[in-house]
């Protein structure tokens, strides 16, 4: 015989196929609410630090700076930081990873001439002392506590 016997085919799953997708979805579920959601609140709360930068916030970028926000424009991505004294930087907001601000805390006040007008040749700097050397003179100018008076007799042996 050359052909072969034609057997009935199995029954359908009686509950459709929904069981079977069932894993599927857990597994979603559970990806929502363990790596999804909480990205999203993070991704929300960074937002909300760039939009809240003030001048003279403390910040921190994602190559490591530590630098003082100048300017912050709100029409543009970029802030006008200073890493050091008297070296400014464009930085892109969104490379900004923290704020180093209190929370509640204030902006610090700055006079407006740090940024409207250049700085004179010397201005602000000090006389040439490092700050333990003012803490030196500092200590020099309060009196020294009086010493107990020493005994100058001589001690007895024996």
């Amino acid at each position: 015989m050359l052909i072969s016997p034609a057997y009935a085919q199995a029954g359908g799953d009686p509950t459709g196929g929904l069981m079977s997708l069932l894993p599927l979805v857990l597994i979603f579920v559970v990806f929502y609410f363990i790596l999804i959601r909480p990205q999203q609140k993070k991704a929300k709360e960074h937002r909300a630090m760039l939009a809240d930068l003030k001048r003279g916030d403390r910040i921190v970028t994602g190559g490591g700076i530590v630098a003082t926000v100048i300017r912050v424009t709100a029409d543009s991505e970029e802030v006008i930081a200073e890493i050091a004294r008297d070296v400014r930087v464009k930085i892109v907001k969104g490379t900004i990873q923290t704020v180093l601000r209190e929370p509640g805390e204030e902006a610090p006040k700055a006079d407006a001439k740090q940024d409207n007008e250049p700085r004179q040749k010397g201005e602000g700097k000090g006389k040439g002392k490092g700050a333990r050397a003012e803490a030196a003179e500092a200590a020099e100018e309060k009196p020294a506590a009086e010493k107990p008076a020493e005994d100058t007799a001589p001690q007895k042996q024996g």
